[in-house]
């Protein structure tokens, strides 16, 4: 008999991210509409809602409208800063060069939108969702799928607190939860440690796209007031990638509220150079004219980074399962061209909250919730998609200046109707990395201290903690590969992808190298999942509260 206690709930969601929250509130709006109890739950791995969520952040409110019509009345932080100036830049090392707003489609304008942090406006939906009677357990990871005999999905249970790294139960020893429901939504953001395990589980990646992904490195600054612009909005692309063959990507920085700058670099994880470090691009790109000029005078008072589903519509899996759903990031609804992905993430949890609750109503349970992939497949959302599923597999084919062309031109007729007879494909980024003799290591310059930084003073900024004596989160299915193949194949690639400085080749100068694994440092952004070429690495839970904890991001 199992000596962990059990709670029954209709719904459990795994993850307070936009997704997990919206489906919440949508539960409870639509439950209190028919005049009934629904039992909802929340589980969050970080110590407090928002202590895991990073995004750059535009969003467009179209699904808020949709959840909380008066949203902005009610002192919403989003609601602070709409976006007033848009600018994309091409860039050479040097120069830029400011694309038209007349040569790209009217949804890239930015129109509409609003500039904040993510984590404040999820900290803002809880309150809501709170106030409508949601139960929202922060500090508890969801780290074990439960399952029917029949098979179905059951529920999660929570992981063990107070083990010891060696196994053995320490004095605060406490065994996790069990939590069932007739249904589970898995919110847990790009990939996901319970929902890689679900997908494989049910087959629901047979027939689609390999998700591909995006690596973003996060920084806030304090600028120079005389410098900040509330509501302006940059993006750039070219440079310093451009010199890098084989990869793509690029940056963004945000004028927001408080007189803070949001800037970032994302990274494509499908670049083949072994010694790129997506880390080391982000702090290079800043020292760009155009970029140094804003940030000239201010101070860094924030870091983060986590990987982005590049994947598109071609890349979304099956959605449902028998007793539950994807949601969010667990599927990627982001739209790429547009750099957004909290409002997908938002209607994808209100589609599959409706299909719930009506299984609910009429007394159902464990079975598949076919009407939320039937919604989702009548909203705006699968058309918005829709429209842009061939931008990222044009410009991987083509690079920045072609492939951008070619995307533009695509989503243009896509817009106006004019469907294309064809939807690209993508392949997976772990089997892009050609072999370190074929490549050119890559000089980045050190770090200055004022505009440019190292990883682990960037680390500390991100608050990350993990209690110590624990299991180690970062498994390595052949503790022998990193050194036995990574190292002589390609350096090992997991000393630069890894954006916190948590994977070290040591020793190798006295001729005995070995892989250490610093997994304090980690700021649970995935890349070591996605990237390791043979698969090696896979990320699991840590204890509930470990991990980052940004304040803002």
């Amino acid at each position: 008999m199992s000596e962990r206690e059990s709670m029954p709930y209709d719904v459990v969601i795994v993850g307070a991210g936009p997704a997990g929250l919206a489906a919440a509130i949508r539960l409870k709006q639509l439950a209190n509409e028919a005049g009934r109890e629904l039992g909802v739950c929340i589980l969050e791995k970080g110590s407090e809602v928002g202590a895991h969520i990073l995004s750059g952040a535009v969003i467009d409110p179209k699904a808020l409208d949709e959840l909380l019509p008066d949203w902005r009345d009610q002192g919403c932080p989003l609601a602070q800063v709409p976006v007033t100036d848009n600018q994309h830049w091409m860039l050479s090392k040097k120069g830029k060069w400011a694309v038209p707003h007349f040569i790209t489609p009217s949804f890239m304008h930015n129109k509409g939108t609003y500039t904040g942090s993510l984590g404040s406006l999820c900290r803002w939906l809880a309150e809501q969702a709170e106030g409508l009677g949601v139960e929202i357990f922060p500090g508890f990871a969801a780290a074990e799928i439960l399952y029917n005999d029949d098979g179905s999905v059951k529920g999660v249970a929570t992981g063990d607190m107070g083990v010891a790294r060696d196994g053995t139960r320490k004095p605060d020893y406490q065994p996790g939860l069990e939590l069932h429901a007739r249904y589970t939504f898995f919110g847990e953001g790009v990939r996901g440690h319970l929902s890689k395990q679900i997908q494989r589980q049910f087959g629901l990646n047979e027939g689609v796209e390999p998700q591909i992904y995006g690596l973003g490195v996060k920084e806030l600054w304090d600028i120079d007031p005389e410098l900040h612009e509330p509501g302006r909005v940059i993006h750039t692309q070219g440079w310093p990638l451009s010199e890098t063959e084989g990869s793509n990507g690029g940056g963004f920085l945000y004028h927001q509220a408080n007189g803070q700058v949001a800037l970032g670099f994302v990274t494509w994880l499908n670049y083949s150079n072994p010694y790129l470090s997506p880390f080391q691009e982000m702090q290079r790109w800043k020292t760009h004219p155009a970029i140094a000029e804003i940030l000239k005078g201010g101070k860094r008072v924030s870091y983060g980074a986590r990987a982005i589903s590049d994947g598109g519509l071609q890349a979304i899996p099956k959605l449902v399962f028998p007793g539950g759903a994807l949601i969010g990031d667990s599927a990627g609804f982001l739209n790429v061209p547009r750099i957004k992905g909290t409002h997908g993430a938002m209607k994808s949890g209100m589609l599959a909250a409706e299909a719930a609750f009506s299984a609910v109503q009429a007394e159902r349970s464990g079975d598949e919730l076919t009407a939320y992939p039937e919604a989702f497949e009548a909203s705006w959302l699968y058309k918005e998609l829709s429209i842009v599923r061939n931008v990222v597999p044009l410009v991987k084919k083509f690079g920045d200046l072609v492939g951008s062309g070619l995307a533009n031109v695509t989503m243009f007729l896509e817009s106006w109707g004019v469907k294309m007879p064809f939807t690209l494909g993508h392949k997976p980024d772990h089997e892009s990395l050609w072999r370190k003799d074929l490549v050119q290591p890559i000089d980045y310059p050190k770090p200055d201290g004022v505009l440019t930084f190292d990883r682990l003073s960037s680390v500390f900024l991100s608050n990350t903690n993990h209690e110590e004596d624990q299991p180690v989160h970062l498994t390595l299915k052949d503790p022998d590969i990193p050194v036995d193949y990574d190292l002589p194949m390609y350096d090992e690639p997991a000393q630069r992808y890894c954006p916190a400085g948590v994977y070290e080749i040591v020793g190798e100068e006295e001729g005995d190298p070995r892989f250490v694994i610093n997994a304090q440092n980690c700021v649970h952004c995935k890349t070591c999942d996605i990237k390791d070429p043979t698969q090696n690495i896979n990320w699991v839970v840590p204890e509930g509260g470990g991990g980052p904890n940004y304040p803002n991001m």
